[in-house]
């Protein structure tokens, strides 16, 4: 049977899906998949361990999407991420960023479908939590029919617990990181092609979806959809999730009482030392198309980034938009 946590998730979004982003969108979904922002192998085994992996409780359930090509690095920073509490280990074979080609991660992992499976083989041996693969329908000429097809059985025999497809192909040569975000277009069909192939695999499509109401329809095909972008610039689409995707109630009401939950974590990380504006440049999209976003955008922008902000400044914010009011959050 097909773990139901797998139904809806947040994509993992570098510089956007940190600790204090999860922490918010917990407080929208009690139940979608949340996830860490790509973090290298090498960052984790030999860098600032407990500020990279460490999460607040109320994240659970949330993945660690890890980068990396070498089985044994993988497997480690595996068990280091299980040890920190993670329920999930995710191996990113779909970044399409130089950065990350030039670390041999990522997308142009497509062209090595056997070294994908001797990485996630590795990190099934070192972890008893589930480990996962997200990757693209195929990369530059490889045909999406084969490539796809080959990378997937690759890893399922290796032991991975699901796939999370996102249905474009990536140009690692001709298109930039934004590109390919965009520009290739989008095969849905592929990846609904891949689960009937698989009909025991757990597969989660990921991809241009801007609404529940699409995750939704996908979710006719699929085991689950992943928002991206669109969860992160307008999150007060992920109040639906709930209702719309669990039937259960979403945690609260409306934006403002989700807001107004956040407060006691905040004032926990600024006594921590951290900014306000490390956690309000979350909030940025939170009331898109209610009266008084802008102002409240505005707000946020100028008076809670400076030094010594503190929740008096965001409660501020929040009496500039109307209290009550909901942008059409099954839109």
């Amino acid at each position: 049977m097909i773990d139901s946590s797998i139904r809806f998730s947040v994509a993992p979004m570098m510089d956007w899906t940190d600790r204090h982003c999860r922490v918010f969108h917990r407080l929208l979904t009690r139940r979608a998949r949340l996830y860490t922002e790509m973090l290298t192998t090498g960052a984790i085994i030999h860098g600032a361990r407990r500020r990279l992996l460490s999460f607040d409780a109320s994240e659970h359930p949330v993945a660690l999407q890890l980068g990396g090509s070498n089985p044994r690095d993988l497997a480690e920073a595996a068990r280091i991420g299980e040890d920190f509490g993670y329920d999930e280990i995710n191996m990113n074979v779909g970044c399409p960023s130089d950065r990350v080609k030039g670390g041999n991660f990522g997308a142009c992992l497509m062209a090595e479908p056997q070294l994908v499976a001797e990485c996630v083989a590795a990190m099934k041996q070192a972890v008893r939590i589930p480990v996962t693969v997200k990757c693209r329908i195929g990369i530059d000429d490889q045909d999406p029919e084969v490539a796809l097809d080959t990378l997937s059985r690759a890893v399922i025999a290796a032991g991975s617990d699901a796939l999370v497809v996102h249905a474009r192909k990536a140009w690692l040569n001709g298109l930039s990181p934004k590109e390919n975000r965009d520009i290739p277009p989008l095969h849905y069909d592929r990846v609904y092609r891949l689960k009937a192939a698989l009909p025991a695999v757990p597969v989660v499509i990921n991809g241009g979806i801007t609404s529940i109401a699409a995750a939704k329809q996908h979710l006719d095909h699929v085991d689950g959809a992943m928002l991206g972008r669109a969860a992160y610039q307008e999150p007060w689409r992920l109040l639906s999730v709930d209702p719309e995707l669990f039937g259960e109630a979403a945690p609260h009401a409306t934006m403002h009482d989700a807001i107004e939950a956040l407060m006691p974590y905040v004032e926990r990380e600024l006594a921590a030392g951290t900014r306000l504006h490390s956690i309000t440049r979350h909030l940025v999209g939170a009331f898109h198309g209610v009266p008084g976003a802008r102002a409240f955008r505005r707000y946020l922008a100028e008076v809670c980034t400076k030094p010594g902000a503190g929740t008096d400044s965001l409660r501020e914010a929040l009496t500039i938009v109307e209290p009550r009011s909901a942008a059409p959050i099954a839109a």
